[in-house]
């Protein structure tokens, strides 16, 4: 039977899904974005469902991409010389954009509970959702700089939106950590709350809250909020996924996988 990457409990109109990841750990490989979108498209079709949170099944909400899994899939790209790796890589990049995508234009109120870490992708699919609520130790990083690859399944697109161009630009280019209150002070979460447990149960009342107004309603606000920023968003992932299919697998990108699995400090030499 297949390892299944997310969980799924309902309590009345709420749906919570809990991002399990691969034997539980808290990263995002091919399954996980395959199963993201299958799960997304479920929860849009049944009526049963009016708001979702999304959350940590364990203490971290995200890690965000697996390393280790995705250094096998670039290798025999990065050995590649033919325009067809570069074609296969637009063609992955795309498809784990296409899997967030489903959650931001999921037509009900989605909440994401961030607890612990949120790193990377993490951060990609914490705002792809409509709110976000976080627990006092979360700690949020748009890394990939720090890992040689140019963001590219939504945060730079989505989180301008949320937090300005200026926090924006900070975040981005230097992958610093950011703390809860940090986030809050930026407009990265709404709410902030001692411990996880009371981040998921605020949450969740906040999805409720939501869930007891018309779902009609709901989603004409959902749809008229992104009718400016779906185009904007789309046109810069598919800018994002061409840019990285041309340029991701670099020298700089070998050296910040073999720093990862020798844990030092990386060398980039923008090769």
């Amino acid at each position: 039977m297949t390892e299944r990457r997310f969980t799924v409990g309902r309590d009345g109109a709420v749906a919570t899904v809990g991002l399990a990841g691969p034997g539980g750990k808290a990263v995002m490989d091919e399954a996980f974005f395959a199963e993201l979108a299958q799960t997304f498209a479920e929860l849009d079709a049944d009526d049963a469902v009016r708001a979702v949170v999304l959350a940590g099944a364990g203490k971290h909400f995200s890690y965000g991409l697996d390393l280790a899994a995705a250094a096998q899939t670039f290798a025999p790209l990065r050995a590649a010389t033919h325009a067809g790796a570069r074609q296969e890589l637009l063609a992955l990049i795309r498809r784990w954009q296409a899997a967030l995508d489903v959650v931001a234009s999921l037509r009900k109120p989605t909440v994401a509970a961030v607890t612990g870490w949120c790193i990377g992708g993490g951060v990609d699919l914490a705002v792809a959702c409509d709110v976000r609520i976080a627990s006092a130790d979360a700690v949020f990083s748009v890394r990939e700089a720090k890992v040689g690859i140019v963001a590219d399944l939504g945060s730079l697109q989505r989180l301008v939106g949320v937090i300005g161009d200026g926090h924006l630009r900070e975040l981005a280019l230097t992958g610093d950590d950011v703390d809860a209150a940090r986030a809050a002070q930026i407009g990265l979460v709404n709410h902030v709350h001692p411990t996880a447990e009371e981040a998921r149960a605020a949450a969740a009342e906040l999805a409720a809250r939501m869930a007891a107004n018309s779902p009609l309603v709901l989603r004409g606000i959902k749809d008229v909020l992104d009718a400016e920023r779906g185009p904007r968003v789309e046109a810069g992932l598919r800018y994002t996924a061409v840019w990285n299919s041309a340029f991701l697998l670099s020298d700089d990108l070998d050296e910040a996988m073999l720093a990862f699995l020798e844990r030092r400090p990386p060398e980039f030499t923008g090769r």
